[in-house]
């Protein structure tokens, strides 16, 4: 079956027009299907300024379907992946908020890191939402949702999600890596591991049910952090947590 968007007995008044080569300005005639075209003035290859990409920045037929993409629409693609990635999280943990809750909030604030320490935000933002993804199987199986089980089983399930979201295999391959031993840093590592494992770390000592004293939390962001980023996070998120817990006891 052909693309509805594709098929010419669909198209309305406009399907063909002009647009002016931004380059030299000379008019350059698109047909409303094709990604790109060259101006025939000054060969300048550009982007159709009408085209709505739509699925085509995930379907994994875009390229049969529309020919070679442009640039743009391969960044965009890229970019949508993670977006994309934390819907299938919530699909695969279906009801469990708890499990939710927390990759959403280490996605928050890994993305705050990479900002700061320049990671890969897809790659970071995708193993933050995948990164407990192996949980429900290591339960299942193992009894135990251990460290060392989590590291286990989540990969191939990690992998099987990004393979039919269509990442590309750099992005599967580090992804997965990451989640196959989140919990237990190398001794040389990337920077979107660490971006991770701090970022696992702040939301894992924020969601614990007595907050952790200063003095304890000075010691904790000196020597288990692993990027600049995170130790500024954290010293913003768990020191304000430990702060209102004075508060709380001195009124008690």
């Amino acid at each position: 079956m052909q693309c509805p968007g594709q098929d010419t007995r669909y198209w309305k008044p406009g399907a063909i027009f002009d647009a002016p080569c931004p380059k030299c300005g000379s008019p350059v005639e698109f047909f409303k299907d094709e990604s790109t075209r060259k101006c025939h003035h000054c060969g300048h290859k550009m982007v159709n300024p009408r085209m709505d990409f739509g699925c085509a920045s995930y379907c994994q037929h875009a390229e049969q379907c529309l020919g070679e993409l442009p640039p743009e629409l391969l960044a965009q693609r890229r970019d949508l992946l993670k977006d994309r990635v934390a819907i299938e999280m919530k699909r695969y943990f279906k009801r469990d908020f708890r499990r939710i809750g927390h990759a959403t909030k280490v996605a928050r604030y890994a993305e705050r890191i990479a900002r700061e320490e320049r990671g890969d935000m897809v790659v970071v933002l995708c193993a933050a939402y995948l990164h407990d993804i192996g949980i429900p199987e290591a339960e299942r199986k193992h009894g135990s949702a251990k460290a060392r089980y989590q590291e286990e089983e989540g990969p191939p399930i990690a992998r099987e999600i990004l393979a039919k979201l269509s990442a590309s295999r750099d992005i599967i391959d580090e992804v997965c890596d990451i989640i196959s031993h989140h919990h237990h840093p190398r001794a040389e590592e990337t920077v979107d591991f660490k971006i991770l494992y701090d970022a696992d770390l702040i939301t894992n000592l924020e969601e614990k049910e007595e907050p952790v004293n200063e003095k304890r939390l000075a010691g904790i962001i000196e020597k288990s952090f692993l990027t600049m980023g995170g130790r500024k996070l954290a010293g913003e998120v768990l020191g304000r947590a430990a702060n209102s817990d004075k508060t709380k006891r001195s009124v008690s």
